[in-house]
């Protein structure tokens, strides 16, 4: 969720906004998308040469799950053969690689606040965060390799999803890391992984598609609102949330263990899907309001 940010920006965050704002003034060109990635990249390769404990970190973090997306590989070989392993192999290369080219480019907010020094290394709840893209990248993979993905499989990486989601926030508190990386990092892993696990319950004919639009709604338009913010306003955006999409993304998690609960517990479960439906599409509609009316509120200068 985002509220747009009115203070003054640290220098580094200026040099991104003036970056933007020369995008904006050659009208997107394709010229312009080129000289701004190419500088983005070169700001992100300079923040890697001056903290070479961070670039070992990302280093470290990069071969692991390079290591888990192999075992990933070959236990598909071993459980559903050669031909699966081979449908899943690309896409999951290609979500791999976006996923830590994204950590490098991001490696400059690896901080609590913007004016805040970086932290040396990346901390115990950003590898859960990146576990967390691996599982939704898998999910990603099989959708894209056109592989059916079962109720149970679908269950399991959800649960990952949901135990690493919990423990990444609650560590970084403790261990006094928390970092504007850990919170994009955590939305776009959120966003990817409801992604998936939305486009896997329609395509099995577990979830209405007007309710997988609605749900996804709840991620793709505080995106719009947000590339709207930096592409088209030139402003920085701040995270934050409202009391209403916490309990929408409550609601929608335990409706998500719900409908993939095994059948063993179904009669037990069936009186609870109609309230938590309702309760879980209040809250879908309700959050955008809330977060419309904080993003009206003025913004301590």
């Amino acid at each position: 969720m985002f509220h747009v940010e009115r203070l003054s920006p640290p220098v580094e965050n200026r040099f991104v906004m003036e970056l933007l704002t020369l995008l904006r003034k050659d009208r997107f060109s394709a010229m312009a998308w080129w000289e701004f990635l190419k500088c983005s990249w070169q700001m992100s390769s300079q923040t890697a040469r001056e903290n070479p404990s961070l670039l070992r970190s990302w280093q470290r973090m990069t071969s692991a799950i390079s290591l888990l997306s192999l075992a990933i590989l070959l236990l598909t070989l071993t459980l559903e053969g050669s031909t699966a392993a081979l449908r899943l192999f690309s896409g999951l290369v290609f979500f791999i690689v976006w996923q830590q080219s994204d950590l490098f480019w991001h490696l400059g907010l690896n901080r609590r606040e913007l004016e805040s020094p970086l932290y040396p290394r990346l901390g115990i709840a950003i590898y859960l965060t990146w576990f967390r893209a691996l599982a939704a990248s898998f999910l990603l993979a099989r959708l894209i390799g056109g592989l059916p993905t079962s109720s149970t499989l679908a269950l399991l990486v959800f649960l990952i999803g949901v135990a690493t989601d919990i423990l990444d926030g609650q560590l970084a508190r403790r261990t006094h890391t928390t970092s504007r990386l850990g919170q994009i990092g955590d939305g776009e892993t959120d966003f990817s992984l409801y992604l998936a696990l939305t486009l896997i319950l329609i395509q099995n004919g577990v979830l209405p598609i007007w309710l997988g639009l609605l749900m996804l709604a709840r991620f793709i338009l505080p995106l719009i609102a947000a590339l709207a913010s930096y592409f088209l306003l030139t402003r920085a955006i701040r995270f934050g949330s409202t009391i209403p999409g916490k309990l929408a993304g409550l609601f929608q998690t335990l409706y998500f263990l719900l409908i993939l609960a095994p059948m063993q517990f179904a009669p037990l479960l069936r009186p609870l899907q109609l309230p938590l439906l309702i309760l879980t599409v209040l809250c879908l509609l309700l959050a955008p309001l809330a977060q419309l009316i904080a993003n009206l509120r003025p913004t301590r200068a």
